[in-house]
């Protein structure tokens, strides 16, 4: 009797740790997405398994994760759980072929992740933009400008806002590329320590923002001369090792069609977008529902290398710069033709 006792107390603990994460993981959803967990399929809930603690111990050994104590080692599991859950209930929503669930993210509460990742900010722009010139002739049916040369490796911002010089430059390399024929890897780091034209180093900033200091400056030095180090400092700019120069840039068209043709004619693009599901992201085509990726909350620079289409399912192949361990090989596809995540609202490139 004592034991089925027990048993009925633990199984009482554990329904209460349950409910526990998973009403955080609502409220984390709707701090991640902007709006409530409404499931389309309610029995799919039914269906949802918490990650167990096998899971996160081996979670951390992927990573090589460290927590100063115990306490903050309990506090990650819970986030752990909590964000398993919420990649599943996002997975009941996508209308893709992505798969979501655990990623190098998985132990961070949606704020952290906003606050490190996502903080491209739309309201720092200075500037007006020119109009990109789009090609007459049509776009061919696929392309991809990394086997041609024009991509730089997969990087990592780490624990810095600064996406958007990752952007800024992985757009520049290629254009350099293309009109020199020269691939080189420049410094983020330069933007983070010098750029204070309306951009705020780890805190955020804008590509538009960052190609007009690049051409104040007088360009832009190797990522070998100023490297990274994800944290803001003094700004130690040497015009003297500058190595690539700007003239001007543009924006480019909300066109889906027609950003296809001038990025297979021009080279990749460098874009805003939300975020929100890219946290949990493991592969495939993201087609996330617009309640779930609001198309108007731009928080992220990206890089658009290319496109192509997957069994009738069109996307588009974006840069990312969380590291190579990240998506599909520190990449995206996500779904090209209906402005998915506001990708096609905030299109722009540097002029050589």
């Amino acid at each position: 009797m004592k034991f089925v006792l027990a048993l009925c107390l633990i199984a009482v603990a554990r329904a209460e740790v349950v409910g526990s994460v998973v009403g955080e993981a609502k409220k984390q959803f709707e701090i991640a997405f902007g709006s409530p967990f409404t499931p389309d399929h309610p029995k799919a809930l039914t269906a949802f398994a918490l990650p167990s603690r096998e899971d996160f111990e081996a979670f951390i050994k992927q990573h090589t994760k460290q927590y100063k104590d115990d306490a903050e080692k309990e506090i990650r599991f819970f986030n752990f759980q909590m964000n398993g859950w919420i990649a599943q209930a996002l997975q009941t929503m996508e209308e893709g072929t992505a798969t979501y669930g655990i990623t190098k993210f998985s132990d961070l509460t949606a704020q952290e992740f906003k606050a490190m990742y996502r903080n491209m900010d739309a309201s720092l722009a200075r500037v007006p933009f020119k109009k990109a010139e789009i090609p007459k002739d049509a776009a061919p049916e696929s392309f991809d400008w990394r086997p041609k040369g024009a991509v730089t490796g997969v990087k990592d911002q780490k624990q810095c806002g600064s996406c958007w010089a990752f952007s800024t430059t992985g757009n520049v390399e290629g254009q350099w590329f293309l009109k020199k024929g020269a691939l080189i890897s420049l410094s983020e780091q330069q933007f983070v320590d010098c750029d204070h034209n309306g951009d705020e180093g780890c805190n955020g900033g804008l590509p538009s923002n960052a190609y007009e200091y690049a051409i104040k400056a007088g360009g832009i030095e190797k990522e070998s001369d100023y490297p990274y180090t994800a944290r803001d400092g003094t700004c130690k700019f040497d015009k003297s090792k500058v190595v690539v120069t700007l003239s001007s840039f543009v924006t480019i068209s909300s066109d889906e069609a027609e950003m296809a043709t001038w990025n297979a004619a021009n080279g990749p693009i460098s874009i805003g977008i939300n975020a929100g599901p890219m946290q949990y992201y493991t592969g495939g085509i993201s087609h996330p529902k617009r309640r779930t990726c609001n198309p108007a909350d731009l928080d992220h620079g990206v890089l658009i290398v290319g496109y192509g289409s997957e069994n009738n399912t069109p996307y588009w192949i974006i840069k990312n710069s969380w590291g190579k361990s990240w998506g599909e090989d520190g990449y995206y596809r996500i779904y090209r033709g209906d402005g998915s995540c506001g990708l096609n609202t905030m299109c722009t490139s540097a002029v050589i």
